[in-house]
């Protein structure tokens, strides 16, 4: 019988609710790459089925607490049961994520719907053994256009998988076109960040909108800064007199050109440049704005980046601050897990102290709620989001 044994940490984790389990939480284990296994604490009560991966340090990923075959049918129900829960959000838009791995119970997996085509990214070896499986249920529960594989992401190195993109069924085309409420965007399936787009930020672009046409000044100008393809840019140009789309990536100014371009916005402007160079000398030079919107990539990817990671948002909040009109607001993202809402919250004190500012909150948000959040797995729990108001 494939099965692993626990330590006392490894089981009272287990028993925690958290589904990863770590190679030093483990005293005995027969298997292979792949298989599922049968997990048991040392006194040999059963604690559920897990994921084996040897190869990897998370090398446990508990699927299941209930002692039940790990087959097709409990593929298709845990889908199933992903799929009805994305139609109870009533989403409007066309691009959304349909199964966000271990919040939907099914470890290492991810399922982008974009329109008629679906985008997998598959961070585990018995996930990737089972995929006929799940590009069977996906054909039957959605008959969907194409279904590609976008195996290029860091998980699955540290799983032994081979980096690669492939079609799995269909035809699935580079990009497509899909809408965000009344926004329209390209999204790159085969090339863009992620699998095409930053699908968790969906809520925040519409509520920055939201925020920026009902600020007291008055929706002015608007900074854009790290706006990679143009997400909260769309937006806020449907309320603002201008917008300013800052990233330092020509290829990326050159996506959200193209997404204005076919929104038929006018009042878009486009600058390259190192976003903390640029908020420097704007702030130095007494520039102001009715908005400013932060979205920078994850400066702490590890926890060992926590120290400089809060210098850098520090830094960029606090020239973003300085750059707000009175009654300006200020969207403030941070998508880096290691760096919690509660170190967020007063690095923004921080800054507004050493800015000068009074700032008020309007609002905290998270990720999307197509991207759910589980109590027991605080990893699931990632994008920070602030709404801030220059009083």
């Amino acid at each position: 019988m494939r099965a692993a044994v626990l330590t006392k940490r490894g089981a009272a984790r287990a028993r925690s609710g958290h589904p990863w389990i770590y190679r030093s939480d483990i005293t005995d284990a027969t298997g292979d790459v792949g298989d599922v296994v049968r997990v048991m604490d040392r006194a040999g009560r059963f604690l559920g089925h897990a994921f084996y991966n040897p190869k990897s340090e998370i090398t446990l990923r508990i699927v299941t607490r209930e002692d039940e075959p790990i087959d097709a049918a409990f593929f298709r129900a845990r889908m199933q049961k992903a799929r009805d829960y994305r139609a109870s959000l009533d989403i409007d838009a066309s691009a959304y994520r349909m199964v966000h791995a271990e919040a939907d119970g099914i470890p290492g997996l991810v399922i982008d719907c974009y329109g008629e085509y679906f985008v997998l990214q598959v961070g585990s070896a018995a996930v990737e053994e089972r995929l006929s499986w799940i590009i069977a249920t996906l054909e039957d529960l959605f008959a969907p256009t194409g279904i590609l594989l976008r195996g290029d992401s860091p998980s699955r190195k540290r799983e032994g998988l081979v980096a690669k993109t492939e079609v799995l069924s269909g035809e699935v085309p580079e990009s497509v076109v899909v809408h965000e409420g009344p926004a329209r965007y390209n999204a790159g399936l085969r090339a863009g960040q992620k699998t095409g787009s930053f699908l968790d930020q969906r809520e925040n672009h519409l509520a920055a909108a939201r925020y920026i046409g009902e600020a007291k000044g008055g929706a002015g100008r608007v900074l854009d800064v790290f706006s990679y393809a143009g997400g909260f840019t769309l937006h806020a140009a449907r309320v603002a007199e201008t917008v300013e789309a800052v990233d330092s990536s020509g290829d990326a100014l050159e996506r959200a050109r193209a997404n204005v371009e076919l929104n038929k916005l006018s009042n878009v402007t486009f600058t390259r440049a190192s976003a903390f160079d640029l908020l420097r000398e704007r702030s130095d030079a007494g520039e102001t704005y009715d908005a400013v919107i932060l979205d920078p990539p994850a400066f702490a990817k590890t926890k060992r980046d926590l120290r400089g990671a809060a210098r850098a948002y520090k830094e960029i909040n606090l020239r973003a601050m300085k750059l707000l009109n009175p009654d300006g607001i200020l969207v403030s993202c941070s998508c880096s897990y290691h760096f919690s809402r509660e170190l967020m919250q007063e690095t923004l004190r921080s800054a507004a102290s050493d800015a000068g500012r009074v700032i008020r909150v309007r609002e905290w948000r998270d990720q999307a709620l197509d991207h759910p959040q589980v109590l027991t797995i605080p990893e699931t729990s990632y994008l920070k989001c602030a709404v801030l108001e220059c009083l």
